[in-house]
């Protein structure tokens, strides 16, 4: 039985760390001295209050049960969206609910897809709050809370493996899901002051530096321009970028173990980062090729390799109008939609790790059709796969198509057009953001009617979460004792 008591305290941490997170971009907004200070500071005051009041409901220390953990992460992140859409709501920015409703899911789980046809006129208080979420989304909220709570009393085990990207195929790096999640935030707290004084270093801002080292290293996508990583026109922070994107895609245990044991070797005995690095070459040397407009040389080869990997970790930034591209090289981006990168990074996607499992399952159905006698294990970099982690991404491939599908089908039926609907629905599924049609990387999402907005935003969730934390709330059983 599902004991609300505990799931309600727990929930009250979690809006405290919001609330504190929102308490930072209301300074930023007092420095800068704007109106909208005051939105910010009533938001973070009902967001801190109500954490208190959840977080003291209950004192005892108990153990969660696995229906526990996963009801924890699909209401948190549920509340979380719910609590951190108010700074939009109160600041009359946005034409209604649903719309900063939608803004704000788009940042917590990293999607970048947006409403606004001008995010030029938001006051740096609310740029600063949109970029937060997603680098607060982008490693989960729910490993930060683990990370940062020394005694919770519960069993943190079983919200890391309902929570972490990758989920069953991820792995931890240490027995422990509480010290998996520190060393997680270290690697990735790392990677971002490296990139904040990187970008600083190439002529951002100060505050620009930080809004995008944040939705970088979330692979998020949000800008604090209309045009994106475009309005710099600078090589050498769009080169940065794309090798943190690129990084930001990579399982962060990967960069963690290669830190401690100072050993980039790492990386090369990983199949599914090999596997990784194989799918963005080969797509960006087909896109290379197609973009037979461009003159040879650096620019065509940083504009392909940007976009690419932009689109394979769901980041979203763009620096050039994809959809004037040939029909080859917007083939791949659309194929890009859905690979996503690796389990255990930022990126949204059905991830490399679980292509290469479902390929090499593939493989093996021919060898059992060629020698039926044989019995063939299936293993990943030296440790056998078991038929339950199989079933489950055969499980989640299905139903992310599904998914995909049934929003698309949604979309359609609210009058806009097949690409629109299918790009967006496979775009927030797959937490990218900018799409094809009517959604594409010069447009925004303040086209889609509200009903629609309520779709993307439970599609984005669906994504982030890998789908079974949010969609088994909807099954009854799970209610029962």
């Amino acid at each position: 039985m599902l004991r609300s008591s505990v799931i309600l305290s727990i929930m009250g941490r979690i809006l405290l760390i919001l609330g504190l997170a929102m308490a930072i971009s209301t300074l930023c907004s007092f420095i800068y001295g704007e109106e909208v200070l005051e939105q910010l500071l009533w938001s973070t005051l009902i967001t801190i209050t109500t954490g208190l009041i959840f977080a003291y409901s209950n004192h005892k220390t108990e153990e969660l049960s696995y229906k526990e953990g996963f009801a924890i992460v699909g209401l948190g992140w549920i509340v979380a969206s719910l609590f951190g859409s108010l700074p939009f709501a109160l600041s009359g920015y946005f034409p209604s609910y649903i719309s900063a409703l939608f803004e704000t899911v788009s940042g917590i789980t990293t999607t970048g897809a947006t409403v606004l046809a001008d995010v030029e006129v938001l006051p740096r208080g609310l740029l600063f709050w949109r970029s937060l979420t997603q680098w607060l989304g982008g490693m989960g909220i729910m490993v930060l809370f683990i990370a940062l709570i020394q005694v919770i009393g519960v069993r943190a085990n079983q919200i890391y493996r309902a929570e972490i990207p990758g989920g069953a195929v991820a792995g931890k790096v240490t027995p422990k899901a509480r010290d998996t999640a520190k060393n997680f935030w270290k690697a990735y707290i790392g990677l971002s002051l490296v990139l904040l004084l990187l970008l600083w270093a190439e002529g951002m801002s100060l505050f620009d530096a930080f809004c995008h080292t944040f939705t970088t290293m979330a692979t998020g996508g949000f800008s604090t321009w209309n045009d994106s990583i475009a309005h710099y026109g600078s090589p050498a922070i769009e080169w940065t970028i794309i090798i943190f994107m690129f990084l930001a895609g990579t399982n962060f245990s990967l960069h963690y173990l290669a830190l401690i044991k100072k050993d980039l070797g790492i990386y090369l005995h990983n199949r599914e980062w090999k596997f990784y690095v194989l799918i963005l070459l080969i797509s960006s040397i087909v896109v290379f090729i197609d973009l037979s407009h461009l003159p040879l040389g650096e620019y065509r080869i940083r504009d392909t390799l940007f976009q690419v990997i932009s689109m394979m970790t769901s980041t979203g930034f763009t620096t050039d109008n994809y959809l004037q591209w040939n029909l080859a090289a917007q083939g791949i981006l659309i194929i890009m939609l859905f690979v996503g990168a690796c389990v255990g990074s930022t990126s949204g996607g059905i991830k490399a790790g679980r292509l290469l499992i479902m390929l090499q399952r593939v493989r093996i159905e021919f060898k059992k059709i060629i020698h039926p006698r044989a019995i063939i294990s299936q293993r990943l970099d030296q440790s056998a796969i078991s038929e339950h982690v199989i079933i489950n991404v055969l499980l989640y491939f299905f139903l992310y198509i599904v998914m995909v599908l049934i929003g698309m089908s949604v979309l359609a039926g609210l009058n806009l057009d097949l690409i629109t609907s299918f790009s967006a629905a496979a775009a927030c599924m797959g937490n990218v953001g900018p799409a094809f049609g009517s959604v594409g990387p010069l447009f925004n999402y303040g086209i889609i009617p509200d009903a629609g907005k309520l779709v993307l935003s439970f599609l984005m969730l669906l994504g982030r979460l890998e789908i079974f934390p949010l969609l088994v709330l909807f099954y009854p059983q799970f209610w029962k004792k």
